[in-house]
């Protein structure tokens, strides 16, 4: 549990790392944000809250840096807080309000304000407010090593492709696969059994586990990319953020927001039923990128979820995207009033 300091102390590293991108000093500290505090004393709760993983020193004599718990701290710090769209944002929400009967017009450029906004990448998606539910899934061969995968979904949608396998499979392995994935997931929804699916499938079908990973992932591929329709905008951002001047980091996000499937699966596992979501760096094991964090906000109306994302650096100013991010949604939302409506 931090003391009051220790948060002012937090919050005030995070704030200035935010606005400077180099390590903090106790100094810094007590000449900008905690006026009356000692730097003495300030640096030794800055060495407590090393302890604690909330700051890092980069080398022997540098100041402080924030780890992404104290960015955590922080962001929670700006989500308890009331918020009100800014004045500065009031002509890009009209003119949002002026294509909402155009959907998708909406959405891209929903994508290109917030990545104008914040030089974050922005990212929206329209896709149905329930979760895909799996009625049936089919295997049939149709020449060696490809089958044609049909999966049927709750209410009669179907999906079909073509995929390729690892090996060769007879049609009554390919029989045996099926009825295994349907028997667990037939009525539920995929995305609350797909990741226990795996050694269910693998019992008795050990000398095919190759394939049968291959044809999890091709139904996840199929469900995932059929869910949502994907915009996404100012990706060319990225390119400018100092945090990925590394080469590696560079390549690793770029390859992510090339793949459709890894942005649609961000935002199905990112963004709530109504609200708003932050994940930062490393807090999800399995999300691909360490260095990034990922903002998400929706609205279901009508039977649609209407999603729009940031992706970005650590390092982002998370006040100001959560900001432009709730006042864009409220601008793109068939349920907000317009104003001179009543």
């Amino acid at each position: 549990m931090l003391t009051e300091r220790q948060l002012e102390i937090v919050l005030a590293v995070v704030y200035e790392y935010i606005k400077t991108g180099e390590p903090v000093g106790s100094r810094t500290l007590a000449k900008r944000y905690l006026r009356g505090r000692s730097a003495a004393t300030i640096r030794n709760e800055m060495a407590d809250l090393e302890e604690m993983d909330f700051l890092y020193q980069p080398h022997t004599s540098a100041g402080r840096l924030p780890t992404p718990k104290a960015f955590r701290v922080y962001v929670d710090a700006i989500l308890r807080r009331q918020r009100n769209p800014g004045e500065e944002y009031k002509y890009w929400v009209q003119e949002l309000k002026k294509k909402r009967d155009d959907l998708e017009s909406a959405l891209r450029y929903a994508t290109k304000l917030l990545g104008d906004l914040t030089k974050c990448v922005g990212v929206a998606a329209v896709g149905p407010a329930d979760e895909a539910v799996l009625q049936k899934v089919e295997f049939v061969k149709v020449a060696e090593r490809t089958a044609l995968l049909i999966v049927i979904l709750k209410g009669g949608l179907l999906h079909h492709k073509v995929i390729q396998l690892p090996q060769d499979m007879d049609q009554e392995i390919l029989d045996e696969l099926s009825h295994r994935i349907t028997t667990v997931a037939s009525g539920k929804p995929w995305r609350k059994v797909r990741d226990a699916l795996l050694q269910y499938v693998l019992h008795g079908l050990q000398s095919y586990a190759e394939n049968c990973k291959a044809a999890l992932k091709e139904v996840d591929i199929l469900l995932l990319k059929d869910s949502y329709h994907l915009f996404t905008g100012g990706k060319h951002n990225i390119l400018s953020v100092p945090d990925f001047a590394d080469l590696s980091r560079l390549q690793v996000i770029m390859t992510l927001l090339e793949e459709e499937s890894s942005i649609v699966e961000l935002v199905q596992k990112f963004s709530p039923d109504r609200g708003l979501s932050v994940m930062i760096g490393k807090e999800d094991p399995a999300f691909p990128i360490e260095d990034c964090s990922v903002i998400m906000a929706s609205n279901v109306k009508d039977g649609k979820k209407t999603v729009l994302g940031l992706i970005g650096p650590v390092r982002m100013d998370y006040e100001h995207s959560i900001s432009v991010l709730e006042t864009i949604l409220g601008g793109i939302s068939t349920d907000v009033e317009e104003e001179g409506d009543k």
